[in-house]
């Protein structure tokens, strides 16, 4: 079975290995946003999809099986995928990995995107907040001169940043003592992220409760429904 793989996350990744091994045709999508990705088992193809392109490309490459494995936040792929599953009548799985939820202890504000998180911060008193929200959507801070940012990301940002910033690219994962040394270094006094799930990340939430640090959780966005949803590899191996 030829297989393609809108990939970009870890899960892609062990997806891809997962298929490869198991003798799948498998070839994984990569948007190229990000400098130096790992790379997946199997074929590669690397950029984006003009109108129509990502069917056009199921079409001429015969793929058999669409899997939409990006990141929660990618939202014009992933109704892309929708559209071209649709057109061509070629399956599509969303490996959709779990969202967090707050547990005792956290101290989390709910909001709907990065506008409305900005708009928390203004409000919020003055201090160090520690922004992991990725390189794209950063405009939306940086009029807010009354507060100190620290950025962490995996790849240099293409836009304006706060007055008062602090960047770090770094690619995770991070460890729970890592992420707690880096909130005490820098005095971080609030944390704004987006609710993207999965464990590769979350050690910075364990810390901000632990440290009694306030959390401003982004909503994921809406998308088109799949076909078939699910919310781990071991399911896409099940039902593929």
């Amino acid at each position: 079975m030829r297989v393609l793989i809108l990939g970009g996350t870890a899960e892609a990744r062990l997806l891809a290995a997962q298929l490869d091994e198991r003798g799948y045709d498998v070839t994984t999508s990569l948007a190229g946003r990000t400098d130096h990705p790992s790379l997946p088992a199997g074929q590669l193809r690397v950029g984006g999809y003009g109108p129509g392109g990502l069917a056009e490309y199921l079409w001429t490459e015969s793929f058999e099986q669409l899997i939409d494995a990006t990141h929660a936040f990618s939202v014009t792929i992933s109704a892309t995928a929708v559209e071209a599953a649709r057109e061509t009548g070629v399956p599509l799985i969303r490996l959709q990995r779990p969202g967090w939820k707050a547990t005792d202890g956290d101290d989390w504000r709910r909001v709907p995107d990065l506008a409305a998180a900005a708009a928390y911060v203004a409000k919020s008193p003055a201090g160090m907040v520690f922004l992991t929200t990725g390189r794209r959507g950063l405009s939306a801070f940086a009029a807010d001169s009354g507060h100190d940012f620290l950025l962490r990301m995996a790849t240099e940002p293409d836009e304006a940043l706060p007055p008062r910033s602090q960047l770090i690219v770094s690619r995770g994962p991070f460890t729970l003592p890592e992420e707690k040394a880096l909130l005490d270094e820098h005095q971080v006094r609030l944390l704004v992220t987006k609710d993207s799930g999965g464990d590769a990340t979350e050690p910075k939430l364990t810390a901000a409760r632990e440290l009694g640090l306030p959390v401003v959780m982004i909503d994921r966005p809406s998308v088109p429904q799949a076909d078939t949803i699910v919310a781990s590899v071991a399911e896409v191996l099940l039902v593929i």
